[in-house]
């Protein structure tokens, strides 16, 4: 999962990076492993600084002073192909040909393929593990073979239309070619996300562009006309026209439904669908199946939340089971989001860090908890000892999600089955593991409707976290495994991570 922006201004005097490292501020929910930015100045020089860390870490003053430049691509990471090592920081540059800076956010399925040909047919070196990598290369090497001294638009559509038939998975990018311009673009499916809008300049003729994961970063930053980049279309901003082409169109539009529930901001709007109110209908679905279950032995006495993510759907069921709501937990804003962190024992002991139970609002009283999801459940289980140790009666835990079982394969870190506390186990096994007196899932239909009513040209998603169903194909038990030896947290622990933060470096 990775949060990823490019902009380029119209007054090619101003400098781009302040409003590219407030993107990034914006979607550090997104990833909290790496950041960076590359700009893009006079005679088309680059200037980068990324590395390992927060966002507040990587750049330091001096070194944003250091990118200059009107136009550039800036990136958050948390890995999920690859390895946690400085060296896959992005966004990732070739100088051949053009000079290309691009930042990706998905996972490639056929990236063994894609390394072959890359190394035994194009001939071009890949230095790290990162798919990212090699996405950036198969469009290195689809414009490397128009053999222009300069390229227009219609070489990058060709470029990325190959590219479509070539690369396997999800994935949403922007890129930067060196003195030309800004480019987004998406995969056919949409699984996704990647919004686009212009500004109004205040000191030139004529419109600033804006790529970004969420709506959020454009709303935030004054742009208007925002509209999500469409499934399998290519936008190209270049210093004197917008150039926009759907090149594939598939049946099916599947945004990745763990967009609405967990990863994105409650003030996104993603694909159409405003992901506040998709979580508040959450909650109304939710508190339907929690009624159904109970019925008249109904004993809960409080509803409580686990924040953030998950306000929206417990407010929401409170109000529809007429239960009083309250905030029970009080949260360490400065701890980071516990599922995306590495390693279990990292995120065990971050859990009791992250939140503090307040005694007088468990003391005596059944409880039922909501969270957005369970996936390994650390988390929960941590959550529940902590409503118990303040003296909580029963402790009953409700997920605006249903059980996780299957391992993810577009870019969300939770590939290893073995991590997952609900893989191959019932509800009730869960609920043991987790230390609850019963645990409710919301069922899959429903949230699917929750997502769909407000934007009901979207007729499915990709839900493979659920079902086990992969939308974009190509994913076999071989590549399932290889992922489960990869990205498990012993593999983690071989492959280490900690590194120095980069420095600057200035491509001549």
């Amino acid at each position: 999962m990775c949060g990823i922006s490019a902009l380029i201004l119209a007054d090619q005097s101003q400098a781009a990076v302040s409003e590219l490292l407030e993107s990034l501020g914006l979607l550090q929910h997104r990833g909290q492993d790496a950041a960076g930015i590359v700009t893009c100045g006079s005679k088309g020089r680059l200037f980068q600084c990324k590395g390992n860390g927060m966002v507040r870490d990587v750049f330091t003053p001096q070194r944003l002073m250091a990118l200059t430049g009107n136009m550039g691509v800036a990136h958050v990471r948390y890995p999920t192909a690859g390895t946690p090592a400085d060296s896959e920081a992005q966004p990732f540059y070739v100088n051949s040909p053009y000079g290309i800076v691009m930042g990706h956010n998905g996972n490639l399925t056929n990236d063994s393929e894609l390394r072959h040909f890359l190394d035994y047919d194009a001939h071009r070196h890949i230095n790290t593990d990162s798919d990212s990598e090699l996405l950036l290369n198969i469009f290195a090497n689809n414009l490397q073979k128009t053999g222009k001294f300069r390229i227009n638009e219609q070489d990058i559509f060709t470029a990325i239309q190959s590219l479509f038939s070539e690369c396997q998975g999800a994935y949403a990018a922007t890129a930067m070619l060196a003195g030309f311009g800004i480019i987004g673009f998406r995969d056919p499916h949409g699984i996704r996300p990647l919004v686009f809008g212009r500004r109004k300049s205040l000191t030139a003729d004529g419109y600033d562009y804006m790529f970004a994961s969420e709506s959020v970063v454009l709303d935030a930053l004054d742009f208007t006309d925002i509209d999500d980049v469409q499934p399998g279309e290519v936008v190209i901003v270049s210093k004197y026209a917008v150039t926009r082409r759907r090149l594939v169109v598939e049946e099916k539009i599947t945004p990745c439904i763990f967009e609405y529930v967990y990863f994105a901001r409650p003030d996104s709007t993603i694909d159409g669908i405003p992901v506040y109110n998709a979580r508040l209908d959450m909650g109304v679905k939710l508190a339907r199946k929690v009624r159904q279950v109970m019925g008249d032995a109904m004993d809960i006495d409080v509803v409580i939340p686990v924040p953030d993510t998950s306000r929206a759907a417990a407010l929401q069921l409170s109000h529809e089971l007429g239960l009083p709501y309250r905030e029970g937990f009080n949260k360490n804003r400065y701890i980071g989001r516990t599922f995306i962190m590495p390693g279990q024992e990292m995120r065990r002991k971050n859990v009791r860090r992250k939140l503090n139970a307040m005694p007088t609002e468990f003391k005596d009283l059944n409880v039922l908890l909501v969270d957005d999801s369970i996936v390994r459940g650390t988390t929960s289980q941590e959550i529940i000892q902590m409503a118990r140790d303040v003296g909580a009666k029963k402790v009953y835990f409700a997920s605006a999600a249903p059980a996780i079982r299957f391992p993810n394969v577009y870019g969300i870190d939770m590939p290893s089955m073995k991590e997952l506390v609900a893989a191959g186990h019932s509800d009730s096994d869960v609920a043991a593991a987790i230390g609850a007196d019963y645990v409710f899932f919301q069922d899959l239909s429903d949230l699917i409707d929750s997502c769909r009513k407000f934007n009901p040209k979207i007729t499915s998603f990709d839900t493979s976290v659920f079902d086990g169903k992969y939308v974009a194909g190509n994913v076999s038990e071989e590549y399932l495994q290889k992922l489960e030896n990869r990205r498990s947290d012993d593999a983690k622990k071989k492959d280490g991570g900690d590194g120095e933060v980069i420095g600057l470096h200035n491509y001549q």
